[in-house]
């Protein structure tokens, strides 16, 4: 009786479990219906605008039809507004509703310009004593504003005022936020939701019916996602401590710093496109983004067009800042002490003025004037040269100068200057005679020669000669960093230091001003006759945007990604971008890779100025589960001792993998003793074999990308080990790795990586932080690894 008592028991528990699944799958319906039929009706409205923006855009051409100018103009004007709003309309009509808060009523009835109540905290008796309330207030959070033809809120722009509370409401803090959900959708489909209740404590009700709690939390579910290999907006699960940096005033100097996986990066793109949202006008400059490697650039590049924002905003890599040049190259961590570190800037310098005196540089000017034969020694041309390049004066622009000095010593060789007491004629007699020598063939080929134009490419090639480099960097460099820096120079491509050296020696050399092109005409103004009134019609304004945004080299704010990484020359390159800019200074110290962080900051501080600064501290890790993070903690102590962790808000239960490539083991996961006979396990005979098994394995445990880190000199091996493996899985050098993440990643040989430089520890660190689940760490012989694989690294 009792067994049968028990089983009935067992089948009624089974019955109340399905019941209870049925009643949440019904009641997750009809909440995924509501939001359908708001979406649904956000559609219509949304299809209705662009209609009104494709009539404007057909009323403008019917307007430049007209044929005077003022319809031109006009025309250009309403074009370029229409099609500005038109394109903003058709790239966010995919998936941009993410978000909504259901809202107590407020302590006052006041309405902002997006149409919704301002006030932050409840009113007096918006919770009666019994805890109960009533929802006052539905808001919906998209990409973009949308407003009914009442001019009532359908949805509120991420970036407004009103829609703070769904990013900084908290179970600490709630506000008048009750609840706050998460809208998945595709297309005109909504897929589900998930909620989160920021008042668990209290009884709500909206339209008389209680308000129900979809899903186990919104950050948890997008934490899980699968990674692909371009970044996506976290426009729907930005927290609280990021939502303050997102919205810090522009002003000045923004430091935000924070460990791997608190989302540093993804701050920096969303203030950029809340700093648009504000300030527009502020911010018509351009906003400059700089990342740290090409790779973080196409990672990033797609999120600011998903948020709106494209056009005013460009991501660059640091080796892409100069126009014309694009690093493709790395240097060894000798070479890139050297030519990052500020002794390098008094390097260049001399090579700026020495690469005046090549060896085909004449020693010699001979020119007749006045019937006369002048001549001008090697020591008199020295003299003069020495002269002109006194001062601190770009050298390109010192040669009006070193042809008028040569002028002087000419005038004076002539005997010409006492002919005349009388100024006037005097200066008669010595503008002729300028003009008699300067016209000479002789003149002009010999200052062509004793004074070129120098491009910075070519300085830079001059400094691929040992002896050169030697002669001016003498008591700089040492010889053996002169020799490695010539032999650098000597290869095809430009590494990023490079790049910042070819910044450096654009300053240093100056370029002459250009005339300004001839802007070519309008054919609509050719056919309406208006040529012969205006040969040349001013730039429209649209026309004006776009050749500023070409030429630009100055910007109204600039964000530094990773800055920990840049070294002192880099400062230099991206503060000359942003001179009257303000700044969003982005990274962690205990990820920089350069190894004499003081001087870099010295270098920083330059290039910032006096502007005041705040900071800002991330201390949440988002990606790494707390697995890992305990793991990667052991590098951290080693790198900075002292220095916190940020803390993970997450556990798998998955324990990082160890594997060795010696023929005695078998790889064991940690903790467990595992003798794993799936793929993955027995003996190994390479490297290659052990390393591309581990990700084939891999392959099979999670739905996205796969990153496999190694040092810097095996990049090109480790690909090569890895081919056939497919687009999902992709091999890197550890610099590579900085800012991208993956859902598993294969850390070779940590020791390789932490020896390849003075900042190798810190390197490892961001190695191993790159995984959002499942982390493999395959050892070799050098790691000196235990009887379980783990390399003495990563032991306690």
């Amino acid at each position: 009786m009792a067994a049968q008592a028990q089983q009935e028991t067992a089948v009624g528990s089974v019955h109340d479990a399905v019941r209870d699944n049925a009643v949440q799958d019904s009641v997750r319906d009809r909440e995924i219906s509501i939001e359908q039929e708001h979406l649904d009706r956000v559609y219509r409205r949304l299809e209705e605008k662009i209609h009104e923006a494709e009539y404007l855009m057909n009323d403008a051409a019917k307007r430049g039809q007209v044929g005077t100018p003022g319809a031109l103009a006009e025309r250009d004007a309403q074009v370029f507004r229409a099609g500005v709003h038109l394109n903003r309309l058709n790239n966010e009509f995919e998936d941009f509703l993410f978000g909504r808060i259901d809202l107590l009523l407020g302590k006052d009835g006041k309405k902002g310009p997006d149409g919704a109540y301002t006030a932050v905290e409840p009113a007096e008796g918006a919770v009666r004593d019994d805890n109960t309330a009533d929802i006052a207030e539905t808001l919906h959070i998209g990409r973009i504003g949308v407003l009914d033809q009442d001019y009532a809120p359908l949805v509120i722009d991420w970036r407004a005022p009103a829609a703070a509370p769904f990013y900084r409401s908290t179970p600490v803090d709630p506000g008048r936020v009750v609840r706050r959900r998460v809208i998945r959708s595709k297309g005109r489909r909504v897929l589900g939701v998930e909620d989160d209740l920021m008042r668990p404590e209290l009884k709500a009700s909206l339209d008389g019916r209680e308000l129900p709690v979809i899903g186990d939390g919104a950050l948890m579910a997008a934490l899980g996602q699968a990674r692909s290999h371009t970044m996506r907006d976290i426009v729907a699960s930005i927290q609280a401590e990021q939502d303050l940096v997102i919205r810090a005033p522009a002003a000045s100097v923004t430091y935000v710093e924070g460990g791997p996986g608190t989302g540093k990066t993804a701050v920096a793109l969303h203030r950029a496109a809340y700093l648009l949202y504000q300030d527009r006008r502020r911010y018509a400059g351009g906003i400059l983004i700089v990342s740290p490697t090409p790779l973080l650039v196409a990672y990033t590049e797609g999120v600011l067009p998903s948020l709106g924002e494209e056009g005013q905003v460009a991501i660059r890599a640091i080796g892409s800042l100069v126009d014309g040049a694009e690093a493709t190259l790395y240097d060894s961590p000798a070479v890139a002490r050297a030519k990052g570190s500020y002794r390098m800037l008094k390097v260049l310098r001399k090579a700026a003025r020495g690469a005046l005196e090549s060896n085909d540089s004449p020693t010699r000017l001979r020119v007749v004037a006045f019937g006369r034969r002048l001549e001008l020694e090697a020591g008199q041309l020295d003299r003069i040269r020495h002269n002109v390049l006194g001062g601190t004066a770009p050298v390109n622009l010192l040669r009006p100068r070193a042809r008028k000095l040569l002028l002087d010593a000419l005038w004076e060789q002539s005997g010409a200057a006492g002919r005349h007491t009388d100024p006037e004629l005097a200066a008669e007699l010595r503008s002729s005679f300028d003009e008699d020598v300067t016209s000479e063939d002789s003149f002009i080929e010999f200052l062509d020669a004793w004074w070129p134009e120098l491009a910075p490419r070519a300085v830079l090639a001059a400094m691929a000669d040992d002896r050169r480099l030697g002669r001016w960097s003498r008591r700089i460099l040492n010889p053996g960093e002169a020799r490695k820096v010539a032999r650098s120079l000597r290869r095809d491509g430009l590494s990023v230091h490079d790049v910042a050296m070819l910044d450096e020696l654009q300053a240093i050399l100056g370029a002459p001003a250009r005339p300004r092109k001839r802007r070519e005409l309008d054919p609509l103004d050719q056919l309406t006759g208006l040529e012969e009134l205006m040969p040349v019609r001013e730039e429209s304004q649209r026309e004006r945007a776009e050749r500023l945004a070409q030429e630009r080299v100055e910007y109204a704010h600039v964000i530094v990604d990773e800055a920990q990484d840049l070294t002192p020359m880099q400062w230099r390159m991206v503060g000359r971008r942003g001179r009257h800019a303000t700044w969003t200074i982005v990274g962690d110290p205990a990820q920089s890779s350069w190894s004499d962080p003081d001087e870099a900051a010295e270098a920083r501080d330059e290039a910032l100025g006096s502007r005041p600064r705040r900071s800002f501290q991330l201390t949440v890790n988002y990606r790494n589960p707390a697995e890992i993070a305990e793991l990667a903690a052991k590098v951290l102590a080693l790198a900075m001792p002292g220095s916190v962790s940020p803390s993970a808000v997450r556990s798998t239960g998955v324990e990082p993998r160890f594997v060795r490539t010696d023929k005695e083991h078998v790889p064991t996961d940690k903790g467990h003793g595992s003798t794993d006979k799936g793929p993955g396990a027995g003996v190994r005979e390479s490297l290659a074999e052990t390393v591309r098994e581990e990700a084939a394995r891999l392959l099979d445990r999670v739905d996205g990308t796969i990153g496999v880190v190694v040092a810097m000199n095996r990049r090109e091996e480790a690909r090569r080990w890895l081919a056939g493996l497919g687009d999902r899985v992709v091999a890197l050098g550890s610099l590579e790795a900085k800012g991208l993440e993956y859902d598993a990643t294969v850390v070779v040989s940590p020791a390789e990586i932490a020896d390849e430089s003075p900042a190798g520890l810190r390197v490892l660190y961001v190695a191993l932080t790159r995984a959002t689940q499942q982390l493999t760490v395959v050892s070799a012989e050098r790691d000196e690894p235990d009887a379980t694989g783990v390399p003495d690294l990563l032991r306690d």
